[in-house]
């Protein structure tokens, strides 16, 4: 069943949405598992094109076998993916992450960077990755996190009229609060995937939408 909310305030759905969904999920938690920010980012590019819980699978073994940002660094590629080729893209996503090691060793110190400018250098980084590791890394917000979910759902919920993440993100930092835009990346994700899926479905069984109804007018 398609389901559409019509416009009347994007600014008060979008504060209705973030009440919602600070009800279903008060304390938000990235699906990934990392011990540092190292293993974040390096989590976050195998999380391309590939579910959080195949990723976890994958670096469960990988971090135990390369532990420090020097193992990384000494890796034969050939060996690399043979630990992450189920992630898919594996070559390409092997190719970044050994890059990404070299740059943060030689042109970083050894420490991932902290700031967006200096994370984009990094191969396999772009701008929603970057967003992921300041925020869950460093505590610094800079932007929000634009995923498939954040996607479809900012577009259903009439939070913007765009497709590119860019934009949809420009659009999100403008009716959000600063100190809200990381964990409602988080949240709308976690109901995406747990209440409305992008497979077809009945839209008015989801959590939110008789809150969304009762304040259309």
């Amino acid at each position: 069943m398609s389901f559409h909310v019509p416009k009347k305030n994007t600014a008060q759905y979008a504060s209705i949405i973030s009440r919602e969904l600070k009800k279903l999920y008060p304390r938000p938690k990235i699906a990934l598992n990392y011990g540092s920010p190292w293993e974040l980012l390096v989590a976050v590019i195998l999380s391309a094109q590939c579910t959080d819980k195949k990723v976890n699978e994958v670096t469960k073994q990988l971090f135990q076998k390369y532990k420090s940002l020097k193992d990384y660094t000494n890796a034969t590629p050939s060996e690399f993916q043979n630990y992450i080729w189920q992630t898919g893209f594996y070559r390409n996503k092997a190719k970044h992450i050994l890059a990404s090691a070299e740059i943060v060793k030689k042109k970083y110190n050894g420490r991932v960077p902290r700031t967006m400018e200096q994370l984009l250098t990094l191969p396999g980084i772009a701008r929603k990755s970057a967003n992921i590791v300041l925020s869950e890394a460093f505590g610094i917000i800079e932007g929000v996190p634009v995923d498939t979910h954040v996607i479809r759902l900012a577009k259903l919920y009439d939070l913007t009229k765009y497709t590119v993440p860019k934009k949809i993100e420009e659009d999100l930092m403008k009716l959000l609060p600063k100190d809200e835009w990381y964990k409602f990346s988080l949240r709308l994700i976690s109901y995406g995937r747990e209440y409305c899926p992008a497979k077809r479905h009945d839209h008015a069984a989801c959590p939110f939408v008789k809150a969304l109804k009762r304040n259309k007018k």
